[in-house]
């Protein structure tokens, strides 16, 4: 017999629904401060650039909730879990997702963020809200805090890269592989936040895994706020293995789990085009997206920290 439901708050960044939707999505993400006109129209224009606009987007989303929902009714024995969606700067933001388990008479929930890697200002900044609103509604709630090393994860991903070689000459033999993430603020390092050793230790074990020996770590899609973030920028260490004569590269977006517009546009567009200014062959992995195994290592950390719940 099936026990009450536990829920479980799947939570992203979140993407505007169409167009007109980009600047409340821009002004939420600037604190409920407006854009310039400027600004609007480049990331506008930004998502205009790739197939599809924006409504690819969400819809990777819904499919990798609904994916997990399968996974977890697969794997969760007498447990029933339920699970919702919680976006950062879209609807349904966090507290929707909680309010709604709350509605359903849910009193234990677990949230957990398709990010593999843990820091304090993104991962963290989630599982703030979650547990704050939680609390609000009387709901029990423990979050996944990462799951960056998870062998279905690795394994997913080094298949990729293999895969991703095979699209070179001698099957990728001089092509480095360049992992990239999500940088942020400089700060973090001042903090012993442990986002940068992750994500290392996440491209380290892929590598390994897949059999490559030549690769190096870079960082992309930094914010534009007047203060130092994380680098080298993707296109500064493009720039430099141009001058070491390197002529083709696999990236590897390490830090992030589905095609959304840091993947559609700052690499296969910008990056894409910078390197091929420099006489350099740049390809990419296929996305995570909804992956069965990408969806079993979701499943079990979830299941994981469930049972430390009990």
């Amino acid at each position: 017999m099936k026990r009450k439901s536990i829920g479980v708050l799947v939570m992203s960044y979140g993407t505007p629904e169409s167009l007109e939707g980009v600047e409340a999505y821009y002004t939420h993400i600037r604190r409920g401060n407006p854009p310039s006109a400027e600004q609007l129209e480049d990331l506008t224009n930004r998502y205009r650039s790739i197939v599809g606009g924006v409504f690819p987007l969400r819809e990777n989303t819904n499919r990798q909730v609904a994916a997990l929902q399968h996974t977890l009714d697969e794997l969760a024995g007498e447990d029933s879990f339920v699970c919702y969606q919680g976006l950062k700067h879209a609807f349904p933001y966090i507290e929707d997702g909680i309010a709604a388990m709350a509605a359903a008479g849910i009193t234990k929930a677990i949230g957990i963020v398709l990010t593999p890697q843990y820091s304090v200002m993104s991962v963290g900044g989630y599982m703030k809200r979650a547990q704050e609103e939680a609390a609000k509604h009387g709901i029990a709630f423990k979050s996944v805090q990462e799951y960056h090393l998870h062998p279905e994860l690795i394994e997913a991903l080094s298949e990729r890269v293999k895969e991703g070689l095979h699209k070179f000459d001698k099957q990728g033999a001089d092509t480095l592989v360049l992992f990239s993430a999500h940088s942020l603020p400089a700060k973090i390092l001042e903090m012993n936040d442990p986002y940068s050793d992750q994500l290392l230790a996440t491209s380290a074990a892929i590598a390994n895994l897949a059999g490559v020996k030549k690769w190096q770590f870079t960082w992309q899609s930094a914010g534009q706020t007047g203060q130092p973030w994380l680098g080298p920028d993707i296109l500064e260490t493009l720039e430099q293995i141009s001058e070491e004569g390197i002529t083709s590269v696999l990236v590897t977006p390490v830090g992030f789990v589905s095609d959304h517009l840091e993947v559609l546009y700052d690499i296969d567009i910008e990056a894409h085009e910078y390197a091929s200014e420099r006489g350099i062959r740049l390809e990419r992995i296929r996305m995570l997206n909804d992956d069965p195994q990408y969806m079993a290592a979701l499943a079990d950390s979830v299941l994981i920290v469930h049972r430390e719940l009990e």
